[in-house]
């Protein structure tokens, strides 16, 4: 589901609101949602799943295609861990 497809679910919804708000609403939520990770901050929507991040150490690699030695510096990945009601409904 795209973000167009959440406002127009959210508009079929609740006629009531403006179209609007709505975007309005949703374009709030993720821009919360991503300064917070971005901060280094973990996000849970209960029922929903958590956001956060996982910080990689800096390593050795190897490049595939020549097979030189690489270093890879540390880096931080967001991450998603699904809540527990949503995987009952998923299962």
């Amino acid at each position: 589901m795209t973000k167009s497809e959440l406002i127009a679910k959210i508009a079929g919804k609740y006629p009531t609101l403006y179209l609007s708000d709505i975007e309005k609403i949703v374009l709030t939520i993720i821009n919360v949602v991503t300064e917070n990770i971005a901060k280094g901050n973990r996000v849970e929507l209960r029922g929903f799943g958590s956001f956060g991040l996982k910080e990689l150490k800096a390593r050795k690699s190897r490049n595939p295609r020549t097979g030189a030695t690489v270093f890879v510096e540390k880096k931080r990945i967001p991450y998603f861990r699904m809540g527990k009601k949503l995987k009952e409904r998923i299962n």
